[in-house]
């Protein structure tokens, strides 16, 4: 049977009277519109103001985006929550922290293997500064510290060293007070590198693809934070999570959305990224969809976003 296509209770193991689903352990419980009837009325309810100018930048707020699931929206959203964070007159700095360097490609139609010095540089020589390997994008306000394959070499490297959970916190040290916003695109796993993107983070946004498989993970990842925050970083919070890639017209994902709605509920953002085709467009193109397409509803979508995830972050610095 083909849930998206459907409109019948799919759900063959009932959780009890009042209990509500659990993401993890029993992700199709029958609470579903507990969490459907809460995000309709948190959208309804959304009325984000606009971000009030701001007249000095830092410290920054330092945000690692990360799922160990690929496919999820990671890169995508760094790309656009980014580019509408610094419509706002924020300054940004992007982090590729993945050896695929999807975020250099999709920022700037970079070539990563024509690219001398990455965050890999960055990381593992210490004559290379945060200055040399800082790229300006065609976005005002929005740089990029750019990543290749010679990343994947730094996750065994790095076993050696000294602290090794904290190269990336002391390599962007010298210019949190430049900037309002650091996101960190980590690589779609629990590895050292992505270790080392929750220490020196301050917060974790978690993107969520609104489809079943998307939440078989969230344990691990659940566990690997609490890990970080008891060892290493016990400052780390979790932001939200981010549904993504929705399809308000199929039973699936509606029942997806509000699953991790009923799971994590304040947690979750009100605003929700639907799938289009525009995103891929607008990554071919080298653009952020603010830029490509900025009356798209994909651009708006993470101006909203933007808004919300502002508004969130404490008042005093971060850009807030």
């Amino acid at each position: 049977m083909n849930w998206a296509d459907n409109d019948v209770d799919a759900h063959t193991a009932p959780v009890g009277e009042g209990e509500l689903a659990d993401p993890v352990t029993n992700p199709w419980g029958t609470k579903r519109d507990t969490g459907a009837e809460l995000h309709t009325a948190r959208l309804e309810q959304r009325d984000f103001p606009e971000p009030a100018p701001i007249h000095e930048h830092g410290p920054a707020r330092i945000v690692a985006l990360c799922n160990q699931k690929g496919g999820v929206g990671k890169t995508t959203t760094t790309i656009n929550l980014g580019a509408a964070i610094a419509e706002f007159g924020r300054r940004v700095l992007l982090v590729d922290f993945d050896p695929q360097g999807a975020l250099s490609v999709g920022l700037g139609r970079l070539d990563p293997r024509e690219l001398d010095l990455t965050v890999y540089n960055l990381l593992m020589q210490r004559d290379v500064t945060v200055e040399d390997v800082l790229l300006k994008t065609d976005v005002e306000g929005l740089d990029l510290i750019p990543s290749n394959i010679d990343l994947s070499a730094a996750e065994v490297q790095l076993v050696g060293e000294v602290a090794r959970e904290q190269m990336l916190a002391r390599a962007l040290r010298p210019v949190i007070d430049d900037y309002d916003v650091v996101l960190i695109d980590c690589q779609p796993s629990l590895g050292l590198l992505t270790v080392n993107a929750l220490t020196a983070a301050d917060g974790v946004v978690v993107p969520l693809e609104c489809e079943f498989f998307a939440l078989r993970g969230v344990a691990l990842l659940m566990d690997t934070i609490q890990k970080v925050q008891e060892r290493l970083n016990e400052e780390l919070v979790i932001d939200g999570f981010l549904g993504t890639m929705y399809d308000p017209r199929t039973l699936h994902a509606r029942e997806v959305l509000s699953t991790i709605v009923d799971g994590f509920g304040d947690k979750v953002y009100g605003t929700v990224i639907n799938r289009t085709v525009r995103f891929p467009d607008a990554t071919v193109a080298g653009e952020p969809i603010t830029s490509f397409d900025s009356s798209s509803a994909g651009a708006n979508a993470y101006r909203d976003l933007a808004k919300e995830v502002l508004a969130r972050w404490p008042l005093s610095g971060h850009g807030a």
